[in-house]
């Protein structure tokens, strides 16, 4: 037996209760299937949606899993058939772990809606290890503009922050509102600036200091999340993990705007915040709600394009293999300045 490292989640959690759902573990290192290449794990980013798996709102479908679907490393061995990378090749695994290729939406391009998506760390083990496996057709090199650290949240956070962009529709001079403002939010204020700069971005987070970071990132305004903004706005994206603030974002759009939800759960002990919804000032007078579901292999290669030409650096905290407990605590506990990231040689 070859051991590896891993963190892994053995059963459904109430983070209300623990404070270490993850369970340090010794495994064996996996081998490559067919058309599969082994990495060696140098970083993964921590998301939201790993609380949202430990915590059953997204259960994976057996234990136990190792979490993590923003993994950066090298290419340490290849399965029968895999041929498009190179042995130390640096690679990146984002959410998207593959997806059918054969039904109506894969054809389009659509990997994201297939309806045998498999998600990494989920589905699958995932990059809260020392190695992982991939089929080949999944992987993505890695620009050299970025170290290890800063390329993992490009994979989720900035991923599916390109695509809530695109959803949008934005147009320059519109006014856009970000509700929420962690490892998306603040890569999706990056990618505004650049490509549109005569937006202007409105910012709604709960915390002082996550209001603070959005205004030193270039945001015009910045409020609590149930607060009115100055103007109302054209477009809005909600990158939380709750209703209440879904709710208060409706009230700031204007007639035609649209929300854009990015989140694959939202959390039941915020439901009550539906019943608040009234029909003539939330949503009347054509206001639209789109939701955002995971990620195509398309969003992934073209935001890594895009962040290294601009370029996009995101701000970075920087945990061990074995921290990965406290990473978790700490965004639960909305404990956010840009992306957690965990790093395997870190100390």
């Amino acid at each position: 037996m070859n051991p590896m490292n891993a963190m892994m989640l053995m059963r459904i959690h109430d983070l209300n209760q623990t404070e270490a759902p993850l369970v340090p573990q010794t495994v064996s290192i996996p081998t490559p299937g067919d058309h599969e290449i082994l990495i060696r794990v140098a970083a993964c980013g921590v998301c939201h949606t790993e609380l949202d798996e430990i915590e059953g709102r997204t259960p994976p479908p057996r234990f136990p899993v190792i979490p993590g679907h923003q993994v950066v490393g090298r290419v340490a061995g290849t399965g029968s058939g895999a041929v498009r990378f190179s042995g130390g090749q640096r690679v990146g695994v984002a959410w998207i772990h593959r997806a059918c290729g054969v039904c109506d939406f894969c054809l389009e391009g659509r990997e994201n809606l297939c309806p045998e998506f498999v998600a990494t760390g989920r589905d699958v083990h995932g990059g809260y290890a020392q190695y992982m496996t991939v089929p080949e057709a999944f992987a993505f090199p890695i620009p050299d503009r970025f170290s290890d650290a800063q390329a993992a949240p490009l994979l989720c956070a900035g991923a599916i922050g390109y695509r809530s962009m695109a959803l949008c529709e934005l147009r320059d001079g519109q006014l856009l509102g970000l509700t929420g403002f962690g490892a998306s939010a603040h890569l999706v204020l990056k990618m505004v600036r650049h490509r549109f700069p005569a937006i202007r971005v409105y910012v709604f987070a709960r915390s002082s200091g996550e209001q603070a970071f959005a205004r030193s990132l270039g945001a015009v305004w910045a409020g609590h999340t149930k607060d009115t903004a100055p103007r109302l706005l054209d477009r809005i994206i909600d990158t939380t993990p709750a209703w209440t603030p879904v709710v208060a974002a409706l009230k700031n759009l204007k007639p035609g705007g649209r929300l854009v939800v990015n989140a694959i759960r939202k959390e039941a002990a915020d439901q009550d915040a539906l019943l608040r919804l009234d029909y003539s000032s939330h949503l009347w007078h054509e206001k639209e709600i789109k939701s955002v579901a995971n990620v195509a292999r398309s969003d992934v290669s073209r935001f890594l394009e895009l962040a290294d030409r601009i370029p996009i650096i995101p701000e970075v905290e920087i945990f061990s293999l074995e921290a990965a407990n406290q990473a978790l605590m700490e965004l639960k506990n909305r404990r956010i300045r840009g992306a957690k990231v965990l790093v395997m040689d870190h100390p």
